[in-house]
């Protein structure tokens, strides 16, 4: 594998970190900026809504410039404006800073995964992506912690140095190794060529199915730490280590699915699905017992990640000659399964199901994203697709 795919997971690693670390700052950031937490947790909203909107959006702006010379920008872009999140002096300042952050973050993303993909023979995309996406589960398995740690020894304010003083690095690994070109071969793409990517019926089938596939798992890892020690029963301080059996699990998944999706990623997707359905089921019914919980837990994490290599290669190879727009939506996909599944458990906590009670709002989410993928099959087998797809 190219030591290229390597700095793009690094960048990744930094633009993750700094994506989900608010949630263990909230309580120190809610009382040095005079506000209360959910004014706090805002700041996670408005960074996932930048993400929604500005990965296509910036996909279509920058879709004729420098591959390389966007990502740099963009990384840029983004280790600055946490240099003034770091110094924000109210949190109207900080709360903009956010946004920024969250826009160079999906300027990033939308150039970087199709670069991953150009830099690697067709049959190794899978791993490729494999790299990149597994700087996101690394940013949840380490750099999440160590930003809460930082955070809470030094301020908030030094997570948010950190987090800039990773991506400056990231800025000069891809200033170093990434080609001139990006990978880009032939003419430079036109939008109008890449919007007939969507004329497919399969793209956004395939679309659907990554929202619906990281709703799944989103839903009930939301709740994961009330889960642990409101039904599980376990003390506070156990959870970390929880989590940290559900990223090693994570990062399992990643790597294997990086391998599977370069030869049948429809079928791998079908498999984890329903691998993952079982495991939230036994979860819902047995997760007082630590004993269950606990290798539920690291099969969840396992089964989860196995899946998104699949979910970014079939786009790309269902997206043909129009990658780049077609691979920043599937990001926005990701991300509206994000938004969207916490809010659905939510509601099913409020109406009395109670944290183990939202594992059946997963099921009831997988089993969306296992009807999209067998629809997929069944597409596939009345219409030639490119074989990295099926």
């Amino acid at each position: 594998m190219p030591l290229a795919i390597y700095v793009l997971g690094l960048s990744v690693f930094a633009l993750g970190t700094s994506e989900f670390m608010i949630a263990g700052l909230l309580p120190t950031m809610a009382a040095d900026l005079g506000v209360s937490i959910p004014d706090a947790g805002l700041l996670v909203s408005a960074f996932a809504a930048g993400m929604l909107v500005g990965t296509p959006l910036l996909a279509a702006v920058t879709l004729r410039l420098p591959r390389k010379l966007t990502m740099l920008v963009m990384l840029a872009v983004f280790a600055l404006s946490h240099a003034v999140g770091a110094l924000a002096p109210s949190y109207g300042v900080l709360f903009a800073s956010r946004i920024v952050s969250a826009l160079a973050c999906a300027g990033f993303w939308a150039v970087a995964a199709v670069t991953a993909i150009s830099l690697v023979p067709a049959d190794r995309r899978g791993r490729a992506m494999a790299v990149v996406v597994g700087g996101l589960t690394a940013a949840n398995v380490l750099g999440v912690p160590a930003g809460t740690f930082l955070g809470q020894q030094g301020g908030w304010r030094m997570a948010f140095w950190a987090v800039g003083a990773l991506a400056a690095l990231a800025v000069a690994g891809v200033g170093v190794l990434i080609p001139a070109d990006g990978g880009r071969t032939g003419e430079r793409p036109r939008l109008r060529a890449e919007l007939r990517a969507y004329r497919n019926r399969e793209v956004w089938l395939a679309l659907a199915i990554s929202a619906f596939t990281i709703a799944t798992s989103m839903a009930t890892f939301s709740y994961v730490a009330p889960l642990l020690t409101e039904v599980t029963g376990l003390a506070q301080s156990w959870v970390p280590v929880l989590l940290g059996v559900y990223g090693i699990g994570a990062l399992a998944g990643v790597a294997l699915g990086g391998r599977l999706a370069d030869t049948r990623p429809l079928a791998t997707l079908a498999g984890a699905i329903s691998g993952t359905l079982v495991v939230l089921a036994v979860l819902g019914l047995a997760a007082s017992s630590v004993a269950v919980t606990a290798p539920a837990l690291f099969l969840f994490g396992l089964l989860g990640f196995l899946t998104n290599p699949s979910l970014n290669t079939r786009v790309f190879a269902l997206a043909g000659e129009a990658p780049t727009l077609a691979g920043a939506t599937n990001v926005t996909a990701f991300n509206v399964g994000i938004v969207v599944a916490p809010w659905l458990g939510g509601l099913a906590i409020d109406a009395g199901f109670g944290y183990a009670g939202v594992t059946w709002v997963s099921i009831a989410l997988g089993g969306v994203a296992l009807a999209g993928v067998a629809l997929a099959a069944v597409l596939q087998r009345r219409t030639p697709v490119p074989a990295l797809a099926r």
